[in-house]
């Protein structure tokens, strides 16, 4: 599996991911906040089934 996330990319979902889930975590909004692990597995991975399906590329090491 190729990557298709650079690194800014990669943070942000780490960030945004893991606000949601230590907001749903402590109540602070509904269950939707679980949904977080989605662009915090798609950053651990450093892939996004999305952005293949799009043909976006944000990874710099892949472009050649």
């Amino acid at each position: 599996m190729k990557r298709n996330l650079g690194t800014l990319d990669r943070v942000i979902r780490i960030v945004i991911g893991v606000a949601l889930i230590a907001a749903a975590a402590t109540g602070q909004i509904g269950w939707w906040g679980w949904l977080g692990i989605v662009p915090l597995g798609t950053a651990l991975i450093g892939n996004c089934a999305l952005y293949s399906l799009l043909g976006i590329n944000t990874c710099r090491i892949n472009k050649k």
